[in-house]
């Protein structure tokens, strides 16, 4: 049991990902920052000296406080914003340990600027099926959770990305874009360096189901027939992202904790 007051590393790591996921508030100082400038995935940078100032606008939490060890910058950030009446936690063992035990770290590279409100925005073709569904999921998951998502005319993206300050993706001739035999959603966990195991999985069937390879992976045929389904749903395209976001949350579970389960009817152990 960790103390009063701190996360485990494997408690967070379960919550990452998740629509159950805590806040990630990254509070090292600039010089540990510089040193190794990598996050933890949907991290926000707070300076922890002006904690007094922001603490209340985190709301009743949860919120995961990551500092370079877990000690003095980090609890006190986690009190500071119990004190605003949040509920906050220390990473037990801060970043060090996380690194250390190969926890998931989100490379900085290509993280686009953030707005005035501190968030990401990103451009992309309106009637989004599948490609165009799963990274605005793995940007909201796990590179920044108030990430801005527009949708327009094809011929639009470039210009409104130039004209709003706005990432283009899944458009031909920009970096996070198909490359060979990979789609974008593959580009993107490679290059936001979010490998893993579950990820790979699931972008063996993003993969399939966007490319017309349903051999790649059994459930691409599934993902492809319920993200046709969606876009006849929806009329809306953000409307349609947010009922999709759960089909990917679904997904990803599987892929992380139930590939090996099967499903029978009778089940074992029924009477005829």
């Amino acid at each position: 049991m960790p103390s009063h007051g701190l996360i485990t590393q494997s408690q967070l790591s379960r919550l990452l990902g998740t629509p159950e996921s805590p806040t990630v508030l990254d509070v090292r100082t600039a010089e540990d920052f510089a040193a190794d400038p990598r996050v933890l995935p949907g991290s926000i940078r707070r300076d922890f000296r002006s904690v007094s100032d922001w603490a209340s606008e985190f709301g009743p939490g949860p919120v995961a406080v990551v500092c370079q060890r877990g000690l003095k910058l980090s609890q006190g950030v986690a009190a500071w914003l119990r004190q605003a009446g949040g509920t906050a936690e220390a990473l037990e063992g801060g970043f060090e340990a996380w690194a250390a035990a190969g926890g998931m770290l989100v490379r900085p590279d290509h993280v686009p600027p953030r707005d005035p409100q501190g968030r990401t925005v990103w451009v992309t073709r309106a009637r989004p099926k599948i490609d165009r569904i799963a990274c605005p999921w793995l940007i909201r998951r796990f590179v920044d959770p108030a990430a801005v998502l527009l949708f327009v005319a094809p011929s639009e993206v470039a210009s409104v990305a130039d004209r709003f300050g706005a990432t283009p993706f899944d458009i031909e001739g920009v970096f996070w874009s198909h490359r060979g035999e990979l789609c974008t959603f593959d580009v993107m966990v490679e290059e936001f360096g979010l490998s893993s195991e579950p990820l790979a999985r699931l972008a063996a069937i993003v993969r399939g189901a966007d490319t017309a390879r349903l051999d790649l992976a059994p459930e691409a045929a599934g993902l492809l027939a319920a993200s046709l389904g969606l876009s006849r749903m929806y009329r809306d395209d953000l409307a349609q992202l947010d009922a999709a976001m759960g089909l990917y949350d679904a997904f990803y579970r599987w892929a992380r904790d139930a590939t090996t389960e099967t499903h029978n009817w009778p089940a074992p152990g029924d009477k005829a």
